[in-house]
């Protein structure tokens, strides 16, 4: 969903000026994706768009993709090492030190299953609104992890 999301903020923004958040938001949801302002600023960021006097733009293409941050995937795969399910709480460990990038990469990504996450230094607490969806994302996770 994020990568067919980001798709149409480029198109957006290749067809047509787009000068806010909020109305860069709109068009979104014209097009069915309907975001949250969070949401939105983050796409933003991952995106690395520019704002100038005529709205928003794409980056010059400057960037190679050695420079891009790893995906969540890439970071699971480096420095995750079991996920453990309780009801519907997920419990990831991970390498020492590691647990506060994880969380961040699992906000960013905007999986459904997540509510939100909490961080110490070598494990990473996930909720999830149930039991089922828990059990989705832990899935999905033991499949990165390396």
């Amino acid at each position: 969903m994020k990568q067919q999301r980001h798709a149409v903020i480029r198109e957006l923004l290749v067809k047509s000026a787009v000068t806010s958040q909020d109305e860069l938001r709109r068009k979104l949801a014209g097009r069915g994706f309907h975001v949250t302002q969070a949401t939105l600023s983050r796409d933003i960021h991952e995106l690395r768009l520019n704002k100038g006097p005529n709205g928003y733009s794409l980056p010059n293409g400057n960037d190679s993709d050695e420079d891009a941050l790893p995906g969540i995937r890439e970071v699971l795969e480096s420095f995750g090492l079991e996920v453990r399910q309780a009801i519907n709480l997920l419990v990831l460990v991970t390498t020492t030190g590691s647990a506060q990038p994880i969380a961040a990469g699992i906000d960013y990504e905007d999986w459904p299953e997540v509510i939100g996450t909490i961080a110490g230094d070598d494990t990473v607490l996930i909720i999830c609104p149930d039991e089922k969806q828990a059990n989705l994302l832990k899935t999905r996770i033991e499949g990165y992890l390396g």
